[in-house]
């Protein structure tokens, strides 16, 4: 027993235990080390909305009409709203905060509380509801805390990652997981978009717009949604992909709609077994325009389209979310099945005018649309004869309040309704004639 002692009081002398110091230290490991240095560029952001009720009974067009009908048009009621969402300093000299759309969108006054405690107004630069993105822009006298930018297009699939945001109001909140996929594809209130990063890290309603971290600290996405039916299920935005989107927000205050210039039917079994394909995944591509990229580019009808930037494409409606995740600033690679033989081409998107789009509503829908002065939605201005338009009774004067699942808010909607539906076989359109509402199916 006393040798055992003597041992013991030997070690104690030879191997001190460690202090508090060196505990310390093994306490701060690379996620502690990031967070620390990231959480002063995170912002907490507060959206202002002043909501208007169109008429007594609610914002519909048919309860409008009987306000102004047996109400003389009384003005509706004002009703001020606030919401909370997440940002991140990316420039802290032109002290400009990056964050999600719909954080801030319909708001009518923007502020942004930093983590020293300040709270700043903050001014809209611009915003992109399809990427789901927006710039703001604080004034502060000495330069703020800003995030320093990762890459995205290394990412790994298992690696760790941190999300720091405002879930529920409790700010700087810090989540960590791990990249679970990447190139996600997912159904919002706007359709479907592509290209998200996704990870298992807890993403809360409030975390919108905060930024998702690698283990260094550096800038790899944006937070934007949860999947509605999924615990533990988040998605980002890959911070490459915001990079373009960002500099087109900084000096148009919007990002421009793109198309390459061709039109396409998903593959049927027969078209997969003349083509010598093993599924019907990939899109035919029935038509080239002139003038376009993919006119310059070479592509062909009778060409399949296999892949985007090395994604496969399934159908048309895959072709067109991910023709939406890219800007005009960005290449893209297509691999094509031409003649049995695999062909890759690099194209740079064209952006779609409101004027090409509209001629081509013309030419494939059959009509064409106009603002409504009276309101929400797009008046149809003119119906081509022997259209698809036509053949469902669509008169001039008809009030057009939707297209697809893409609301109308006015003629400046059609454009981006007739790019995320031009391929469809079939559109459905919520039309007002005279005090009626109808859902109508037009076939193509």
């Amino acid at each position: 027993m006393v040798r055992i002692l003597f041992a013991v009081l030997v070690a104690l002398v030879c191997f001190p235990v460690p202090g508090r110091a060196y505990v310390d230290e093994l306490r701060r490991t690379p996620v502690v080390q990031a967070v620390q240095a990231v959480s002063p560029s995170v912002v907490s952001i507060t959206a202002v909305r002043i909501r208007e009720r169109g008429t007594v009974f609610g914002d519909d067009p048919i309860a409008q009409f009987l306000e102004q009908r047996f109400f003389g048009g009384r003005p509706g009621r004002k009703q001020k709203t606030g919401s909370l969402g997440s940002g991140v300093i990316i420039n802290g000299k032109a002290g400009l905060v990056l964050t999600n759309a719909h954080v801030i969108s319909g708001a009518s006054e923007i502020s942004v509380r930093l983590t020293d405690g300040r709270e700043l107004p903050a001014k809209m630069i611009g915003s992109d509801p399809d990427f789901d993105l927006a710039v703001l822009r604080v004034k502060s006298k000495a330069p703020l805390p800003a995030v320093k930018m990762g890459d995205s297009d290394g990412i790994l699939i298992g690696e760790t990652v941190i999300a720091i945001g405002n879930p529920y109001g409790f700010d700087h909140t810090v989540t960590t997981g791990v990249i679970s996929a990447l190139n996600r594809t997912i159904n919002t209130d706007r359709g479907r978009s592509g290209n998200f990063i996704q990870t298992d890290a807890a993403i809360n309603p409030g975390n919108s717009g905060g930024p998702l971290l690698n283990i260094r600290g550096e800038l790899i996405g944006i937070n934007t949604a949860i999947h509605s039916k999924g615990e533990g299920i988040g998605f980002a935005i890959p911070i490459n992909k915001a990079r373009s989107v960002v500099t087109e927000l900084i000096s148009a205050g919007h990002v421009a709609p793109v198309w390459l210039g061709l039109s396409g039917q998903n593959l049927d079994h027969d078209a997969a077994l003349y083509f010598g394909l093993s599924s019907l995944n990939g899109m035919l591509i029935t038509e080239v325009f002139k003038n376009t990229p993919a006119r310059a580019a070479g592509l062909q009808p009778g060409d399949v389209l296999l892949t985007v930037n090395k994604t496969a494409i399934r159908d048309k409606d895959d072709y067109l979310v991910r023709l939406r995740s890219h800007t005009r600033s960005e290449d893209l690679r297509l691999e094509l099945l031409r003649g049995g033989k695999k062909v890759r081409v690099k194209v740079r998107p064209a952006v779609m005018t409101r004027e090409t789009a509209a001629s081509l509503m013309a030419r494939r829908w059959g009509f064409r649309l106009a603002n409504n002065p009276r309101g929400r939605g797009a008046v149809v201005s003119k119906v081509e004869q022997n259209s698809a338009a036509q053949r469902i009774h669509l008169l001039p004067g008809d009030i057009i309040h939707q297209i697809g699942n893409l609301p109308l808010r006015g003629a400046g909607d059609m454009l981006s309704a007739f790019l995320r539906n031009r391929l469809a076989n079939t559109i459905l359109l919520r039309v007002q004639r005279d005090r009626q509402l109808h859902w109508v199916r037009m076939s193509l």
